[in-house]
């Protein structure tokens, strides 16, 4: 089974973990959370990183943090390895509940679930009238063009 590593800005990384925890809360284990703290230097995060990294107890891991470029992402390229470890900037709640629904399968089957979830995840959501709203004649024809 793969392990699962959030690093990110803090609360981000902890909250994510927590989601996950609550929509699966008997498959927690092998999902670590690092929050990034502003005033701790890059290094010693790197360093906790590691350490983490280590505990998870898998010989592979998806690493999942929040902003390229930033520093949880930049400590996580350090981290990674690219074989047994692989990362994804951009983490989103769909993209880390579809990592943990499928992480006994292959890191890089796990790497394109990942990219599917968080894509599929984030989408424009049509707006209906209210329930308790009549329609007027007019409304009605939109509201059949957006479904």
């Amino acid at each position: 089974m793969n392990g699962i590593f959030i690093i990110a800005h803090a609360p981000l990384a902890t909250a994510l973990r927590q989601c996950v925890s609550h929509v699966f809360p008997d498959n927690t284990a092998g999902v670590a959370a690092l929050d990034v703290q502003p005033d701790t230097p890059p290094e010693e995060t790197l360093e906790q990183a590691r350490i983490m990294l280590n505990q998870l107890g898998t010989s592979q891991a998806l690493v999942l943090v929040d902003v390229f470029g930033a520093t949880p992402c930049n400590v996580a390229q350090k981290l990674v390895d690219g074989v047994n470890t692989r990362l994804i900037a951009g983490v989103n709640l769909p993209m880390l509940l579809r990592t943990v629904s499928y992480r006994n399968e292959s890191l890089d089957a796990l790497v394109a679930r990942a990219l599917a979830g968080a894509t599929q995840g984030v989408m424009q959501v049509a707006i209906t009238a209210p329930q308790n709203q009549s329609l007027r004649d007019h409304d009605q024809d939109q509201r059949e063009h957006q479904q």
